[in-house]
Formats: C-alpha cells, sequence, structure tokens
C-alpha cells in the first residue's frame, strides 16, 4: 500500500478487518430502500469492492474526477439533493492531502450548491467542472480528453449521481449467471422510460439533469487505464449497472420500480445505507491502507454538520425525500446522520 512518501509498506498493514467494520457501519438502511436492507435473505450485493476500490486509489497519487450532484425539481425550493456533495468533498478532501490531483464536477442546476458546499470544505481553490444541460455528451469527451492532456486521469468516482436506465440491450450485456430477463423487462418497463434518468419516485428527470454518463460510456476509450467507482444507494445512480437488473428490482419497494435501475457499470460499486455514508467509507478506508489516519483528525463531526448547514442555506440545498430545506440527509436529521461518521472516528481512534 502507498503511504505519503511513495513507498510501498509491506508490514504493519491495519487488517482488512478495519475496512470490513467500516463497510458494516455504512451498509445500513435507515429509509429502508431495501438494497442492503434485505442481505439476509438474498445475499449480499458488492461485498469486499470498498477494500478493493480503495486499495486501487491508495496505491499511489493520481488524479481523480469525482462526479456528483442530484437534482430535486420538487424541493422547495428546487434545488440539489444534500446527499452527494458532503460526501464528494470528504473524499476530494482526503485525496487531496494524499497529493492526489481532484476535480470535482457537477452539472449546472448543482452548481452552486456544489461550489458552497466545497467551500464550506475548505476547498476553495479545488477545480470545479460545471457540464452543461445542452450538448453534454460533447462537452464529457472534450472534459476527458482535457485530463488525458493533462498527465492521464486514473480514477473517475460517481456518488450519488444519478445515470440513465437500462433498455434491452443494456440489460442483456450485464454480467449475470442466467439468462437476461428480457421479455420481463418488456413487458414491466414501457418503451418511454428507457435510457432516462429515474428519481426515486420514477419520474423522469432528465430536463434537470444533464447525461454525465458519456463520461463513463468512454473513459477507457479515451483514458486508458483509467478505473472507475460508484457509490449509491437507491439503484438509480452511477454504477449500479454493475447489478444485474432483476436483483435490484427484487429489492426496490415501491411501485415503478423496475424502471429506477441505472444502466452504468462501474469496476467498483459501493452500497450504502446513504451514498455520503458510503464517500465516508472510501475516504476512511484509503486513509487506513495509506497509513495517514490522521489526515481525518480535522474533518469532526462539526466538519460534517457545517457541510450539510451551509449547503442548506447558501447553496441551496434540500432534503431529498422530503424536499425540504432543512438540515438533514435522505430523511434523516442531522444528528442521527453522523452517526456513522463517528462510529469511524472511533473505530480510528479519532474521537
Amino acid at each position: 500500500m502507498w503511504n505519503s512518501r511513495g513507498s510501498v509498506r509491506r508490514g504493519d498493514v491495519v487488517s482488512r478487518e478495519t475496512i470490513s467494520r467500516i463497510e458494516a457501519t455504512v451498509r445500513r438502511d435507515p429509509a429502508g430502500r431495501g438494497l442492503i436492507g434485505t442481505e439476509p435473505d438474498r445475499g449480499i450485493l458488492c461485498a469486499g469492492q470498498l477494500a478493493q476500490a480503495a486499495e486501487s486509489l491508495a496505491k499511489a497519487p493520481g488524479r481523480v474526477v469525482i462526479v456528483t450532484g442530484f437534482f430535486i425539481p420538487h424541493g422547495d425550493p428546487p434545488a440539489a439533493e444534500t446527499d452527494g456533495p458532503p460526501g464528494a468533498v470528504t473524499l476530494a478532501r482526503l485525496l487531496g492531502d494524499l497529493g492526489h490531483a481532484v476535480v470535482l464536477l457537477t452539472d449546472e442546476p448543482c452548481a452552486g450548491a456544489m461550489h458552497v458546499t466545497a467551500g464550506s470544505a475548505g476547498l476553495g481553490e479545488i477545480q470545479l467542472a460545471v457540464a452543461p444541460l445542452v450538448g453534454t455528451p460533447a462537452w464529457c469527451e472534450e472534459f476527458l480528453r482535457t485530463q488525458e492532456r493533462a498527465g492521464g486521469l486514473d480514477h473517475l468516482v460517481a456518488i450519488e449521481r444519478v445515470g440513465p436506465s437500462h433498455d434491452p440491450s443494456s440489460l442483456a450485456a450485464q454480467d449475470r449467471s442466467g439468462d437476461p430477463p428480457v421479455d420481463r423487462f418488456r413487458a414491466q418497463v414501457p418503451e418511454e422510460s428507457w435510457g432516462h434518468c429515474h428519481n426515486m419516485r420514477a419520474r423522469v428527470i432528465d430536463e434537470w439533469t444533464a447525461d454525465i454518463s458519456r463520461l463513463f460510456d468512454s473513459l477507457t476509450e479515451i483514458c486508458p487505464g483509467a478505473r472507475s467507482i460508484g457509490i449509491g444507494d437507491g439503484g438509480n445512480e452511477i454504477g449500479m449497472g454493475a447489478v444485474p437488473w432483476e436483483e435490484l428490482v427484487a429489492r426496490l419497494p415501491g411501485e415503478g420500480s423496475e424502471r429506477i435501475p441505472c444502466r452504468i457499470a462501474t469496476d467498483w460499486n459501493l452500497l450504502a445505507g446513504i451514498s455520503n455514508w458510503g464517500a465516508w467509507g472510501l475516504a476512511a478506508a484509503v486513509a487506513v491502507l495509506a497509513d495517514r489516519v490522521e489526515l481525518l483528525s480535522p474533518l469532526t463531526l462539526e466538519w460534517q454538520r457545517e457541510l450539510v448547514a451551509a449547503m442548506v442555506a447558501n447553496g441551496p440545498g434540500v432534503d431529498g425525500p422530503s424536499g425540504r430545506q432543512v438540515v438533514g440527509v435522505d430523511g434523516l436529521g442531522i444528528d442521527d446522520y453522523l452517526v456513522p461518521w463517528e462510529e469511524i472516528r472511533e473505530l480510528l481512534g479519532l474521537s
């Protein structure tokens, strides 16, 4: 594993058990989404991928692009939700301190919230890229070429970023043990829902969402050697294409769940009860493997609390499920939301 001096440490390695405990801490299901809440009955989705993704990021410093921002059109006011940007800047802060060149990327509707959250995190000088709502595919390809010309892109990370849903061809292309359930898909998912971004109410939100998925479709072609990581909690986020459509549908509650799953797969797909928690887990695991846990010390509970409060007040930002401008995340009040971060800090001896 890589440390701050660029060497690889073979002894004195914190065991995988520590990262497994971090993963268990963030894999809770407070909102009853079902993706991880039903694991005792249906098996564990994406088990162990936190450690694998962290190992890839901890090998050596490189260029990392972190994509986030999920716009809530039914919000009061319509705004980016508070799940995504706080997790993105937590990971960006840690990676930047480890020597990575980090770029934060969002789209026009979420740009204000992302800017405020990055500023609150002390990342005022970090590069923030904003994708347009119009002409996004061409913009994405030029963005990737720019990263490649700047020295090459090592990792592309999506945190709570909605992506396009399946169509029959993407369904058939997924890895699974049996035949793809294409006939079932066609019977349950109307054609007008194919290839669109859906919120958890199964509403199409393309009008407010730049199609940043082209970054992932074109990644290996334009940036050979780059690896991708997806972090999500509801099934409609970039990265969820790594899980067979029928597995997600079987776990997702509510009407319209067949239309929600995202088709975009990533090399590693990390599941958490709240996507910010998944980003916390990844940051903590990378710090453990890099033997630089002390870098997380300044990222206190109050620091995390202020990220959300600043985003809500000045982004603006809203709670995703309710759409209200309250200091909370995914339906949880701020104190309950912060519990996993407190437990991670205790586990790493940072309390």
